[in-house]
């Protein structure tokens, strides 16, 4: 899939509030500092469509972009230990909460992983409430191009393992760098290939 079009739709405080289109929406996510704004920037080819900043929990609403007139790319909050209150850090959660389970044109879930860093008890939590409530997710290994490629081959090796613990099957799986646009063809291939699932 070539990204032709890429726009700003709206931002979003409550699922309410989200746009009433149709269209197939594919959603990002995880903990803060994790490159979720640069991914999605290196995804449409566009560098300033996602806010980026060195200062994690810059995005606190959720956000939809149309891509192609086709379908909407979703920027949800980070979570994890962005320096906001603990109210705002609840909200945040019921606000996704309701986003993933209100919203019937989800097709998948992109939940970001930090490459280089071994599996934390937030993510596998948070995976593990994705697969109870049935949202269908896929994980992105992110900032490959910071360590060499024998340390990230063994990093989501023994990521694979913890999760087949208690995993019988495994998400779709993609390793991606903003930096050198790894894993853009294959995110954007996979986008293309469900959105009929919608």
């Amino acid at each position: 899939m070539l990204v032709k079009e890429a726009e700003f739709v709206k931002s979003a405080s409550d699922v309410k509030q989200c746009p009433e289109s149709r269209l197939p929406e594919y959603a990002f996510i995880g903990r803060s500092n994790v490159g979720k704004s640069s991914l999605i920037n290196m995804l449409t080819g566009r560098k300033k469509l996602a806010k980026t900043s060195g200062k994690p929990g810059k995005t606190q609403l959720i956000n939809h972009f149309k891509i192609n007139q086709q379908w909407h790319l979703v920027d949800l909050p980070g979570y994890g230990w962005a320096k906001v209150s603990k109210s705002k850090r609840a909200d945040w959660g019921v606000m996704i909460e309701n986003y993933l389970l209100q919203r019937p044109q989800l097709v998948c879930l992109f939940i970001l992983i930090d490459s280089r860093i071994p599996a934390q008890e937030i993510d596998l939590s948070f995976m593990e409430w994705a697969g109870v409530k049935q949202i269908p997710f896929a994980l992105v290994f992110t900032k490959v191009d910071k360590q060499s490629i024998n340390k990230t081959q063994k990093s989501i090796a023994a990521y694979r393992r913890t999760l087949k613990k208690e995993w019988e099957e495994l998400p779709p799986i993609f390793v991606t760098s903003s930096v050198d646009s790894t894993g853009k063809e294959d995110i954007l291939e996979y986008i293309h290939n469900t959105m009929d699932l919608a």
